[in-house]
């Protein structure tokens, strides 16, 4: 459940949930530290009384002291020196007079039994064993004003006589701690004893600590908020606005999503304008460039697709063999030129899809030139009569940044488009230069016709239809792959006609690596 609304939440809605919940537990521990520091610090100063006791209980045991004024004076003076770090001791005989105050030697012991302090207190809610303090069953209203001789009188009454019992007091902007505990010498209950101590380090202590908590805590809350501000105009925005950017090119908005800020920042939301900018420019090209092929792919097959109704039509009106034969031939080619206009297509998107996937690295272009060059002539010599020449300018590396087997496919459709247009008998010949600027050439030229344009560069574009009527062995997609691919490596291709005689010639220059 929790979970789930969560995922529900925005990042920055998300950050300052899951803040709250950090601080608010953080503030959970702190406040029960809070609570149980006071009880601690207050334990640990009434185990010192509850020892300071004891040792003074033993003390008027082992020297038969009585529990009467003029004994306790003269106990106090001689050990006076027990009680010196201790602000006030007090004790009281069976019948809970005063008998003895360290505050009070200088005075008539007389003057005792009316110096009783009125006093506040709460009771410290804490059961140990054996040296520890144990839980007290002393009931006592905290809402008025009590004399410890009131406390003494339930403390004797009940069932935790015979243990110490500590409580405090906050009087006159005095903490104080008090430690009492009744005297027992066979089962017979003397008096009492009581500690009073100053205990203001404690109280300081507590509210430094409270102090220290409060400042931590809007501290933390101040740079939660800073750091909100900051995550939201920095970080969150920006990648608000590249969701805008998506939704827009999905719903093919013209409306501006302020992704051109972003591109200028140098860090990784930049870096990522940058990049889904251009993924996105280059899925619209290949988009665009997807519509205007199948247009194409439409308008090249609608002419083959009306020869052949027209082929059909006639073919079943007429009983002339010699027209039948024709119509028939014609029905073959455009059924072939149909097959081939769609394997090509096919293949052409396979090969996008594969470029895609590859990685470009330094090859050497010359024993792949070589290679195609052996297989071609291997096949046409014996097919056509046709003789393939090959030569370099001396060189046996020719070293570009490439993919080997688009390499092989820029070359056999040089050669494919070349023999297309040859004659049986004719040579095509292929070259390969270092022009020493930083360029390496690629030459491939024929003995045929040539070209009839002047612009030359028109042969590049998909379905090229001005050609020779054998020019139906090929679809009019390969030298539109070729000069693709090769813009693919950075290189260029020219066409021209041949000046020293009849025929086309092919030239790439790749840079070098």
């Amino acid at each position: 459940m929790f979970s789930k609304y969560l995922k529900t939440l925005s990042i920055l809605k998300k950050f300052l949930f899951i803040n709250f919940v950090i601080f608010t537990v953080i503030g959970l521990f702190t406040f029960i530290y809070l609570n149980n520091i006071q009880p601690s610090l207050i334990k640990k100063k009434s185990l010192n009384h509850s020892n300071v006791i004891n040792n003074t209980i033993d003390n008027l045991l082992r020297l038969d002291v009585k529990f009467q004024a003029n004994d306790i004076r003269k106990f106090l003076f001689s050990t006076r020196f027990i009680f010196q770090n201790l602000d006030r001791v007090l004790f009281f005989d069976d019948q809970l007079n005063l008998i003895g105050d360290t505050d009070t030697l200088d005075l008539d012991p007389r003057s005792f039994s009316t110096r009783l302090d009125k006093i506040e207190f709460e009771s410290l809610n804490e059961r140990e064993t054996e040296k520890k303090i144990e839980e007290k069953n002393i009931k006592i209203d905290e809402k008025k004003p009590v004399s410890l001789k009131d406390i003494l009188k339930k403390y004797s009454n009940s069932d935790d006589l015979g243990s110490p019992f500590t409580f405090t007091q906050d009087d006159f902007n005095q903490f104080k701690v008090t430690t009492i505990k009744n005297v027992i010498n066979d089962g017979v209950n003397f008096g009492y004893l009581a500690i009073i101590e100053n205990a203001n380090e404690i109280k300081t202590a507590i509210d430094e600590r409270k102090a220290f908590v409060i400042r931590t805590a809007v501290s933390v809350g101040f740079v939660i908020l800073i750091f909100s501000f900051v995550l939201s105009r920095y970080f969150i925005r920006p990648i608000q606005n590249l969701v805008r950017y998506t939704i827009n090119i999905r719903e093919k908005s013209q409306i501006k999503s302020g992704i051109e800020n972003l591109k200028k920042r140098n860090d990784e939301l930049g870096l990522l304008s940058n990049s889904l900018e251009d993924m996105t420019n280059e899925l619209q090209k290949r988009v665009t460039h997807a519509e205007n092929f199948s247009t194409d792919l439409v308008h090249e097959i609608r002419n083959p697709l009306a020869s052949l109704k027209g082929a059909s039509e006639i073919l079943q009106d007429t009983n002339d063999n010699d027209q039948r034969e024709k119509l028939l031939n014609i029905l073959s080619h455009d059924v072939q030129r149909i097959e081939r206009l769609i394997t090509d297509y096919s293949q052409m998107l396979k090969d996008e899809v594969a470029l895609s996937k590859e990685k470009m690295k330094k090859i050497n272009i010359e024993p792949i030139i070589q290679s195609v060059v052996d297989d071609y002539n291997n096949i046409h010599k014996v097919k056509k009569g046709i003789n393939i020449e090959y030569k370099n300018d001396g060189k046996e590396k020719y070293i570009i940044n490439g993919i080997e087997n688009r390499i092989e496919q820029i070359i056999a459709n040089l050669l494919d488009n070349a023999i297309s247009f040859s004659k049986e008998g004719d040579n095509v010949f292929v070259n390969i230069s270092d022009n020493h600027n930083k360029k390496i050439s690629i030459k491939v030229f024929d003995e045929g016709q040539g070209f009839k344009e002047k612009d030359t560069s028109r042969i590049f574009k998909r379905f090229y239809s001005n050609r020779p009527e054998r020019f139906g062995e090929h679809s009019g997609l390969g030298l539109n792959i070729v000069k693709n691919l090769v813009d693919l490596h950075d290189g260029e291709i020219v066409a021209s006609n041949r000046l020293d005689t009849e025929g086309a010639l092919m030239e790439i220059k790749f840079p070098s690596a």
